[in-house]
C-alpha cells in the first residue's frame, strides 16, 4: 500500500493539481499569488506534468504537453527566425526570444517580466519523454512541437539568459544547462528526431557537458553559474530527477554535500547564500528535489527526512507554500516583498507537484515494495 502518495496531503495536492489545470491543459503556477496570477511556467509546468504523469494521472500531463506544443507550433515562424538569425551570427536580443510564462490562452501578456529563460524547453523535451517510457504514449501530435524546441535550442544554449529565479541574466546557469542537455538527450535517445536534428541535439548535450566538466564545476561540485564558487538549490535537480549527472558519481556526491552544509538546515533548502527575495526563506519544492537525489544516491533515510520537513510546511488546509520564513537569510526585507506582491505564494502547484513526485519516488523503493521506480537511469558523472 503506498504510503506517501496515499497520504492526507497527497490527495489533496493530486486533486488541487487536477482542480485547477485550465481547459487549456497549463498548470496555473499559483491561483492567488498576486504576480503569477494567469501565468502557466513552461519550466514549473514540465514538473508538474512529470509528477501528475509518475502518480499514474496520464491524461493531466497529455493535456499539458498539449498546451505546451500549440504555444510553440503557433510561433514556428519566430522560432525559424530565431534560429536563421542565430546562425548568421546575429542573436535576436533577449527580449526576442521566447518568454519563460504564457497565459492560459497561450499569450505573452502585456506585464514586464525577466522573461529570457531557456531551462523550460529542455524540461518539456525531458518530461514528455519520461511520460512516454511510463505510459506508452503515441508521439506523434508533440512531433513538430519537439522539432521546433530541439532547432530552438541547439541553436540558443550557450547564450546567457535569466536563472530558474528569474535572476542574473548575464550569466549561463549550470541548471539551466541540465534541463537543456536532459531535453535534447531524452528526445535523441527516444528517436524522435530525423538524423540531421538527432546529430545535433547530440552534439549540442555533448558540448554541454564538456562545458560544464571544464567551467561549471568548483573542487568536484556543480556551481550555480559557469564561473561561479556559488552554489544553488536548483542544482539538485541536475542529479535527480534530470539525471544529468550520476547522483552516486563524485560529482553528484560532492553536489550534494555542498547543497546540506551551504543552503539546508533542518531539511529546508533555501535557493542560493545572499537570497532577498521574500527575506530568503526555505523552499520546501527544493528540499524535494535534494530529496530526489539523495534517494537516487541510495540514501533514502535523508530522502524521508527532507520529505517530511516539505510537508511539514502545509497550511491546516493542506496548501504548500513557495517558501516559508522560519529561517531566513535577509530578514529585514521580506516587508519590501510584501508591500510589493503581497504574502507568499500558497499554494504554489509546482510545491505540491514535487512533494508527489518525491512521494512517489519513496513509495516505489519501499523495501518490500513489488513496483520499481520510474526515474530512468543515469551515467555516470558528466561523460556521455
Amino acid at each position: 500500500m503506498p504510503r506517501y502518495t496515499s497520504s492526507p496531503l497527497a490527495e489533496h495536492s493530486r486533486a488541487l493539481i487536477g482542480r485547477l489545470q485550465t481547459p487549456e491543459g497549463a498548470y496555473p503556477a499559483s491561483p492567488t499569488f498576486s504576480a503569477y496570477t494567469g501565468y502557466c511556467w513552461f519550466r514549473d509546468g514540465a514538473f508538474i506534468a512529470d509528477a501528475m504523469s509518475a502518480i499514474g494521472e496520464a491524461e493531466s500531463a497529455e493535456r499539458f504537453f498539449d498546451w505546451c506544443a500549440a504555444v510553440l507550433t503557433s510561433r514556428a515562424d519566430r522560432i525559424g527566425w530565431i534560429v536563421a538569425e542565430t546562425r548568421a551570427g546575429r542573436p535576436p536580443a533577449g527580449a526576442q526570444m521566447l518568454p519563460a510564462r504564457y497565459t492560459f490562452a497561450g499569450g505573452v501578456g502585456d506585464d514586464d517580466w525577466w522573461d529570457f529563460q531557456l531551462d523550460g524547453y529542455g524540461t518539456w523535451l525531458w518530461a514528455l519523454v519520461e511520460h512516454v517510457r511510463r505510459h506508452g504514449a503515441d508521439t506523434a501530435r508533440w512531433e513538430p512541437a519537439i522539432a521546433l524546441t530541439v532547432d530552438y535550442l541547439v541553436a540558443s544554449w550557450d547564450r546567457s539568459c535569466y536563472d530558474w529565479w528569474e535572476e542574473h541574466s548575464e550569466h549561463v546557469h549550470v541548471s539551466t544547462l541540465a534541463c537543456v542537455a536532459a531535453g535534447l538527450e531524452a528526445v535523441a535517445d527516444a528517436g524522435l528526431l530525423d538524423g540531421a536534428r538527432e546529430d545535433g541535439a547530440r552534439a549540442a548535450a555533448a558540448a554541454i557537458r564538456a562545458l560544464v566538466q571544464e567551467r561549471g564545476t568548483l573542487a568536484g561540485h556543480l556551481v550555480k553559474w559557469l564561473g561561479s564558487t556559488a552554489v544553488d538549490g536548483s542544482l539538485a535537480a541536475a542529479l535527480s530527477p534530470l539525471g544529468f549527472v550520476a547522483p552516486g558519481s563524485e560529482t553528484g556526491a560532492a553536489t550534494l554535500d555542498v547543497l546540506e552544509r551551504h543552503l539546508t538546515v533542518d531539511g529546508g533548502t533555501h535557493r542560493y547564500l545572499g537570497d532577498t527575495f521574500f527575506g530568503g526563506g526555505q523552499w520546501p519544492l527544493l528540499s524535494c528535489f535534494l530529496g530526489l537525489a539523495q534517494l537516487a544516491a541510495g540514501d533514502r533515510a535523508r530522502a524521508i527526512e527532507l520529505y517530511e520537513w516539505a510537508a511539514s510546511t502545509a497550511t491546516d488546509g493542506l496548501d504548500l507554500p513557495e517558501q516559508v520564513g522560519s529561517h531566513l537569510i535577509a530578514p529585514r526585507m521580506r516587508r519590501e516583498w510584501v508591500d510589493r506582491w503581497g504574502t507568499v505564494a500558497t499554494p504554489l502547484l509546482w510545491s505540491h507537484a514535487m512533494l508527489l513526485r518525491l512521494g512517489a519516488e519513496l513509495d516505489a523503493s519501499e523495501p518490500d515494495s513489488d513496483t520499481h521506480s520510474d526515474t530512468a537511469p543515469v551515467l555516470e558523472g558528466l561523460a556521455r
